[in-house]
């Protein structure tokens, strides 16, 4: 039978809480021994190097508790970015020595990135680790942000905040398997694609993620 779709906030926190997540291929910062880390490498193994050093990094995954339903917050990053222009990201970046811990380092760089009041969040859960190809190891942070907020945006870094649905993420068949022509050879990646939006790569991977706790029935087969 396939798992009902959580609409309601508290749908969603009893979900995750019942997952006890992060609920699969979880791995701490540092030396990695198996390889079951997320990653962009899930769907290339040939960009997956265990003696490759990371960079520790975190991300807030913010929930936002709007009354016609849970959203999700993104962000558009500036085209002018080193790492990861113009794509579609959620808050945050790496953790600095100050911080203490990912939860600490995700509302920082919220903070900074979006004027996202920290008193406005309410940290629920990790989900599982993340390998970016460009060299950060990034772990979500799930927070759940209760409205009113006002935004603030870091011009230089984000170009737009905007929400989709939570819905939208845990319906099947909306991640789709895309595939690109980089530095001579054909990689595949996830995407979400949503109106003029293309959801892809890390933060993808991430919804995936997310979306396989909150509705079981989109884990796919063998992972």
């Amino acid at each position: 039978m396939e798992a009902r779709i959580p609409v309601h906030v508290e749908d969603v926190i009893r979900r995750l809480a019942e997952a006890g997540v992060p609920a699969r291929r979880t791995a701490p910062l540092g030396p990695r021994q198996d390889g079951r880390v997320r990653g962009d490498h899930d769907l290339a193994p040939e960009l997956y190097d265990p003696a490759a050093r990371l960079k520790a990094a975190a991300v807030l995954v913010p929930i936002v508790d709007r009354a016609e339903g849970p959203t999700l917050l993104l962000t558009r990053r500036t085209d002018h970015l080193h790492d990861h222009a113009g794509q579609i990201s959620f808050p945050g970046g790496r953790i600095d020595p100050g911080d203490e811990g990912p939860e600490a380092a995700a509302l920082r760089e919220a903070q900074e990135e979006i004027g996202l009041p920290a008193p406005s969040v309410r940290l629920l859960c990790r989900l599982d680790t993340y390998i970016v190809r460009t060299g950060f190891e990034v772990v979500p942070v799930v927070g759940l942000v209760t409205p009113p907020f006002e935004l603030e945006l870091d011009s230089f870094e984000v170009a737009e905040a905007f929400e989709v649905p939570l819905t939208y993420f845990l319906t099947p068949g909306r991640k789709e398997r895309r595939s690109r022509i980089y530095k001579g050879r054909q990689r595949f990646f996830y995407a979400y694609p949503y109106g003029d939006y293309f959801i892809w790569g890390a933060t993808a991977g991430m919804l995936g993620n997310l979306a396989e706790i909150l509705n079981p029935s989109l884990v796919e087969p063998g992972t």
